[in-house]
C-alpha cells in the first residue's frame, strides 16, 4: 500500500519546489547528517539520552486516549471511550499497535525535534492507516503564508509530494514540533541542546575505558639516558604495545634493561575526578529532557519517598506538557480529516504516579460539607441518584 505513493511527481511540480526547497535548506534545516548525529552520539552511544528518550515515551505511549463532545460553551458534555478514531490510534496500521506507534513517534519528537504522521486513505477520502515517517526523509517545502506549501518525502529515489491546503491547512501529513527560536518550520532537539553534555559524558566513559584497559594506572614515559637508534625506538614501541597495553596485560610486571627509567606523567584518578565530571554530565542531559536526576542516574540514592515524589514531578513538569502538546496536534488533525467537532484528549485516571493528586481531590470534594451527595457523585463523574435524602449541609 506504501508503493502507491511514491510515484513521480507531475510536469512542472519539482521544479516549483525544488528552488524554495534549496533555498530554505541552506538556511537551517535538519539535514540526514545532522539527524544521524544526534542519533548516533546520542541515542545510541550515551545512555542517558537513551534512557530519558525511553522513560518519555514510554510514559507517554501508556495513557489512554479518550474523546470529549464539548456542549458549545467549554465544557465537557459527553466522554466516548469507543469511536472509529480512538480504533485507529489503538491500531494505526497493521504492524503496529498505540503503544508502539506512540512510542516511536515521541523517540522521534525527542531526537530530532519533529514527527511525522502519514494518514492512508479508503475509498471514502477518510483515514485507513497511520504511519510513522522518518524525520530526516522529510523535507518542507515553506509556504507564503502559515502553512507550508507540502511536504516531500524521499527514500532512495523515490518521491512522493504531500500538499497542504493553503486555506485551511488539511494535509495527509501530520508535522508535530517542539519549539525552535530560529527556525519556522523544524523543531529543535533537546539532544541538540544538550550535546555539549552528551560529548563530555560519552569521552568520560572513553577515557575510563582506556584507563581500566591500560591497568588502572596512569599513562608515563620510557626514558633512555643516552641516545637511541631511530630502528630500535619503534621496535621498542611495539613491544610495549603488545606486551603490557590492553586489558588482558593489566597488571603485568615492567621490566627494563639498560639504561632505561619509567617516570610518571599522567594525573592520579583523584586529580583527574572522571566520576564527579560524569556525574555532572548525566544530570545537565537529564535535565534538557526535562527528567529528574534521580530516574536515570543516581538509583543509589533514591528512597520510596523521594523516587514516588520525582515521578510524580516528572509528569507534572514534562509528561502532562507534553500530552497536551501531542493529543491538542492529534485533536486539530483530526477534525480537519474526519470533519468532527469532537476533540481527542487523554485519560488522567490511567496514569498511576497522578494517584496521589486525585486522592487529595477527592478527600477535598468528600469533606465539602455544603455539596449535596448527587453533586459529589457528579464531580467524582458517577450518574447523581436523585434521591429523597440528598441534602445540603452548610457549615455554620
Amino acid at each position: 500500500m506504501l508503493s502507491k505513493l511514491f510515484k513521480s511527481y507531475l510536469p512542472g511540480r519539482i521544479t516549483d519546489s525544488r528552488s524554495s526547497l534549496v533555498a530554505y535548506r541552506t538556511a537551517s534545516s535538519i539535514s540526514s547528517t545532522d539527524y544521524d548525529d544526534l542519533s548516533e552520539i546520542g541515542y545510541k552511544k550515551n545512555i542517558i539520552v537513551y534512557r530519558c528518550v525511553q522513560l518519555i515515551s514510554r510514559s507517554i505511549a501508556s495513557v489512554n486516549w479518550i474523546l470529549q463532545k464539548s456542549n458549545g460553551q467549554a465544557e465537557v458534555d459527553e466522554v466516548l471511550y469507543v469511536h472509529p478514531i480512538l480504533a485507529l490510534i489503538n491500531k494505526p496500521n497493521m504492524k503496529q499497535y498505540k503503544t508502539t506507534f506512540i512510542e516511536e513517534a515521541i523517540s522521534h519528537l525527542l531526537l530530532s525535534g519533529n514527527f511525522y504522521v502519514m494518514a492512508l486513505k479508503n475509498t471514502e477520502n477518510l483515514p485507513a492507516e497511520l504511519h510513522i515517517l522518518r524525520p530526516d526523509r522529510i523535507n518542507i517545502i515553506p509556504g507564503d503564508g502559515a502553512f507550508p506549501r507540502g511536504y516531500e518525502y524521499q527514500i532512495g529515489e523515490r518521491k512522493h509530494f504531500f500538499e497542504v491546503d493553503q486555506e485551511s491547512g488539511e494535509s495527509d501529513i501530520l508535522h508535530v514540533k517542539l519549539f525552535n527560536p530560529l527556525n519556522d518550520w523544524y523543531g529543535m532537539s533537546p539532544v541538540e541542546v544538550a550535546m555539549g553534555s552528551i560529548h563530555q559524558h560519552n569521552a568520560i566513559a572513553q577515557q575510563n575505558t582506556a584507563f581500566l584497559q591500560n591497568g588502572g594506572r596512569p599513562s608515563g614515559a620510557l626514558m633512555y639516558k643516552s641516545s637511541i637508534d631511530p630502528q630500535k625506538r619503534s621496535e621498542l614501541k611495539d613491544d610495549l604495545r603488545n606486551l603490557y597495553e590492553g586489558g588482558r596485560n593489566a597488571g603485568k610486571i615492567l621490566l627494563l634493561e639498560g639504561n632505561f627509567e619509567w617516570k610518571e606523567m599522567g594525573l592520579s584518578p583523584k586529580d583527574l575526578d572522571f566520576i564527579s565530571g560524569k556525574e555532572l554530565a548525566a544530570k545537565e542531559i537529564a535535565l534538557a529532557f526535562g527528567v529528574p536526576n534521580i530516574l536515570v542516574s543516581s538509583m543509589s540514592l533514591a528512597t520510596y519517598a523521594n523516587y514516588k515524589e520525582a515521578r510524580y514531578n516528572f509528569w507534572e513538569e514534562t509528561l502532562i506538557p507534553l500530552l497536551n502538546l501531542v493529543t491538542g496536534e492529534f485533536s486539530n488533525w483530526f477534525k480537519l480529516i474526519f470533519k468532527t467537532d469532537l476533540s481527542l484528549w487523554y485519560d488522567l485516571d490511567s496514569i498511576p504516579a497522578l494517584s496521589k493528586k486525585r486522592e487529595i481531590e477527592w478527600k477535598k470534594i468528600n469533606n465539602a460539607e455544603f455539596l449535596t451527595k448527587d453533586e459529589k457523585r457528579e464531580a467524582f463523574g458517577y450518574v447523581p441518584l436523585n434521591d429523597e435524602k440528598n441534602e445540603t449541609h452548610i457549615p455554620s
